[in-house]
C-alpha cells in the first residue's frame, strides 16, 4: 500500500497523499463504487485518471470512508455524509485528500515550466513577489497556484476568479507557510492559512480558515 505521507495538521485535520504505481486493475480490488462514480471511471478516457480516481477511493478507506459517504454538490464540491469536511486532489502519480472538521481545500501540483505561460491568467497581486525570484520562478508560481486551486475548492462558488478574486501573500519557500484571501462580489474579505510542501518535483498545498 503506496502511501506516501499522512500529515496531521491539528486535532481535526489530517492530510493522506498516495503513491500511485498500482495498476488500475489492482486499485480496484476491495473497492465497491457506487453506480454513479463507477459510470464516471468507466467513462474515463486516461488510464491515469482511472487510476487517481481509484487510489482517491483507497485513500478514503484510509480515513475510514467508503465510495459509498461521498457524495458531490452541484459546484462539483465533494462532501461527507457525516458532515466532515473534505477536499480531494490527483495530479499523474500523486492522490491526496484532507477531511477535517474545517472548511478545507488541497491541490497538488506537477512543477512543469509551461506554468509560466499561464502565469498571467491567474497572477495580479503577487506579481511583483514573482518577479523576485526569478531562478525559483516555476517553485513559486506552482505554489501561488495550488494555493489558489485549494481556495477555490474550499470556496465552491461558481465565478470565482484566481486573478481576481483571490490573492496569496508573499512566502519564503524554506517556510512552507503563508496567507491567502478571497474577495468575491459584496462578501466581506475572508482569510485563510496556506502550507505548501514539495516532494519529487510536485508541490502540495493546503488551505484552511485563518483563525
Amino acid at each position: 500500500m503506496p502511501l506516501y505521507k499522512t500529515i496531521t495538521v491539528d486535532e481535526s485535520t489530517n492530510v493522506l497523499i498516495w503513491k500511485i504505481e498500482e495498476s488500475y486493475e489492482s486499485l480496484c480490488e476491495g473497492i465497491e463504487l457506487t453506480e454513479h462514480c463507477q459510470n464516471r471511471v468507466d467513462n474515463m478516457k486516461s488510464e491515469m485518471h482511472r487510476r487517481g480516481f481509484m487510489s482517491v477511493r483507497h485513500l478514503l478507506a484510509g480515513f475510514g470512508y467508503t465510495d459509498h459517504d461521498l457524495f458531490y454538490d452541484d459546484f462539483g464540491k465533494p462532501h461527507l455524509k457525516d458532515g466532515k469536511q473534505i477536499s480531494i486532489t490527483h495530479s499523474y502519480e500523486f492522490a491526496g485528500v484532507i477531511v477535517s472538521d474545517k472548511l478545507v481545500g488541497i491541490d497538488i501540483e506537477k512543477q512543469r515550466e509551461k506554468i509560466h505561460r499561464i502565469a498571467h491568467k491567474f497572477v495580479e497581486s503577487e506579481s511583483e513577489f514573482v518577479e523576485q525570484h526569478n531562478e525559483d520562478k516555476t517553485r513559486v508560481l506552482t505554489v501561488i497556484w495550488g494555493a489558489k486551486e485549494s481556495l477555490y475548492k474550499l470556496y465552491g462558488t461558481a465565478g470565482l476568479s484566481f486573478e481576481q478574486n483571490i490573492h496569496i501573500k508573499p512566502f519564503d519557500l524554506k517556510m512552507p507557510f503563508t496567507l491567502g484571501s478571497i474577495h468575491y462580489k459584496n462578501d466581506e474579505i475572508s482569510h485563510y492559512d496556506i502550507a505548501f510542501m514539495e516532494f519529487e518535483g510536485f508541490t502540495c498545498v493546503y488551505a484552511m480558515p485563518y483563525v
